[in-house]
C-alpha cells in the first residue's frame, strides 16, 4: 500500500513538469525591458571595459610616474 502512495505521488509531479503549455500570467512581448537587460549586452560591456581600463591606465600613470 505504502508503494501506491509513493508512485501516484510521482505521477503527479510527472505530470506538472512535462506540462509545457503557456499560462496566462507570463508577461507580454511589448514590455520595455530594464536597465539590466541593457547592461548585459556584450558591445556595452565591451565599451565599459575600454573605458575602465583607459581610466586605470591613467590613474596607474598619475601614481607611480608623475
Amino acid at each position: 500500500m505504502l508503494d501506491r502512495a509513493r508512485s501516484a505521488g510521482w505521477a503527479i509531479i510527472g505530470r506538472e513538469m512535462l506540462d509545457t503549455r503557456q499560462s496566462e500570467a507570463t508577461p507580454p512581448k511589448d514590455e520595455p525591458r530594464g536597465c539590466l537587460f541593457a547592461l548585459s549586452q556584450p558591445p556595452l560591456m565591451i565599451f565599459l571595459a575600454v573605458i575602465g581600463c583607459l581610466l586605470l591606465m591613467a590613474a596607474l600613470h598619475d601614481l607611480l610616474l608623475l
